[in-house]
């Protein structure tokens, strides 16, 4: 059996996408360091803290310090002069016209042509927009007469499952212009595609599109679930049979397919508007997903609106208990979580809330601060509470005791904006329930 040589790797950037990477790089046997310039983030790196919440990443990350494959560094010109290849996976924050700001990614290009001592492959891992390698290859240029190549591979993990995503992927992408480059970039990630998922090389313009058509299409599908269960409340259907006579159809199938409270996190959001701003600069207007950001929006405000045709538009003197803060379950991430939307919601409309999340109370607290109390248990938020909004599907969340929920709320009134409970059930054991396109 073939295995693969161990590679130097480099990771500049040591955020989500990075810490992963590198990560999971390190635990295939290779020489890995990652790189970042925050120094505090480092230290804390090196004594074993991890700066955000993935299941499993502690413990691996340990592991492999532990054996001496991955390091951390601020010293970005001495990881790039002993490493291989070179991974670029900093930020790429939404800019003022939707578009990404690449600012951070052709930083990290100008200081890498600075480092290169000899032939070196630099990976965009970063989500960029179509055109990056080139601009990234133009200011590496700028400042090295070695030899390199630029590759564009764009991660496709999600919160909450990166490890398994990265370990074992559905596929590659892979974006480069020479034989060797992709020779190099087939080794390192041969261990992780032993099961016959493969490994699809391209150019390096189709591969930057590929991450964002693929998060387009993922964000469709919910918005469109999100317009079908506004229509079932309409006319009497019930999304979820609606969903199941949908998903059992083999060209449309079951993933995506439920309806809530919108899609949030760092990538569905800022990627539908990059889309949308790259086909702009380039002459064309995507009107299905400018759409597609509309019904998301208008999703956000859905659960507030039920509780204002319920309780009216003054919630004064009221308090609502808040379960679930995180965008998505078995994470930590706020960026664009739906829970934010519905929390403000409550407050310009005068009520207090009380608010629970299994992991992302911290940073709750940094994006809502002292205006929302935080309980310290699943049940401690609903003492007294004129209703309940769950906003994150948690399985924590999912065989409450219903019995107590109703003796602990003031009315035993639940605003459920992930369908994670059963209406008829509900209204058997007394509570009033609004789900989203339920019936």
């Amino acid at each position: 059996m073939y295995t693969p040589p161990t590679m130097r790797v480099s990771v500049i950037g040591s955020g989500y996408v990075g810490l992963v990477a590198g990560t999971c790089f390190a635990d295939s046997g290779n020489d890995v360091i990652c790189v970042d310039i925050n120094e505090q983030k480092v230290a804390a790196l090196k004594a074993g803290v991890i700066p955000i919440y993935e299941p499993g990443l502690e413990d691996l990350v340990k592991k492999n310090v532990r054996e001496q494959r991955l390091s951390f560094t601020t010293d970005l010109a001495s990881a790039v002069s002993q490493s291989q290849v070179v991974f670029i996976a900093v930020g790429t924050p939404e800019g003022e016209s939707g578009d990404a700001d690449l600012q951070y990614v052709l930083a990290a290009a100008r200081d890498i042509g600075r480092a290169l001592t000899g032939y070196t492959v630099v990976v965009d891992k970063s989500t960029v927009p179509v055109g990056t390698a080139d601009l990234v290859r133009r200011e590496i240029a700028a400042h090295t007469t070695h030899p390199f190549d630029v590759v564009s591979n764009p991660e496709f993990l999600k919160e909450g499952a990166a490890l398994d995503d990265f370990l074992k992927p559905d596929r590659v992408v892979i974006g480069a212009d020479s034989e060797q480059a992709r020779a190099l970039m087939g080794e390192l990630y041969a261990p992780y595609v032993r099961t016959e998922h493969p490994i699809i090389f391209m150019d390096t313009r189709s591969a930057e599109l590929t991450k964002y058509a693929a998060n387009a299409m993922l964000a469709t599908r919910i918005s469109f679930m999100n317009d079908v269960a506004a229509l079932c409340e309409k006319v009497g259907a019930d999304v979820d049979m609606v969903r199941k006579g949908m998903g059992a159809d083999k060209r449309i199938g079951y993933p995506f397919l439920f309806p809530g409270v919108g899609f949030g996190g760092s990538c569905f959001p800022k990627d539908v508007k990059a889309l949308v701003a790259t086909a702009r600069d380039h002459g064309l207007e995507l009107d299905l997903l400018r759409a597609v950001e509309r019904t998301n929006e208008r999703q956000k405000k859905l659960l507030v609106n039920k509780a204002v045709k319920h309780f009216g538009p003054d919630f004064s003197g009221k308090t609502f208990a808040v379960w679930g803060l995180a965008f998505k379950p078995k994470t930590d991430d706020m960026r664009e979580a739906p829970s934010v939307e519905v929390i403000e919601g409550l407050l310009g409309k005068g009520a207090k809330v009380r608010a629970f999340d299994p992991v992302a109370m911290d940073a709750a607290k940094r994006v809502l601060g002292s205006r929302v109390t935080f309980a310290q248990h699943a049940y401690d938020a609903l003492e007294g509470a004129d209703g309940l909004f769950v906003v994150t599907e948690w399985n924590d969340f999912r065989h409450p005791d219903f019995e107590r929920m109703k003796a602990l709320l003031k009315s035993p009134v639940i605003f459920d904006g992930r369908n994670v409970y059963a209406p008829g059930k509900l209204r058997e054991l007394g509570f009033t329930y609004f789900g989203i396109g339920r019936r």
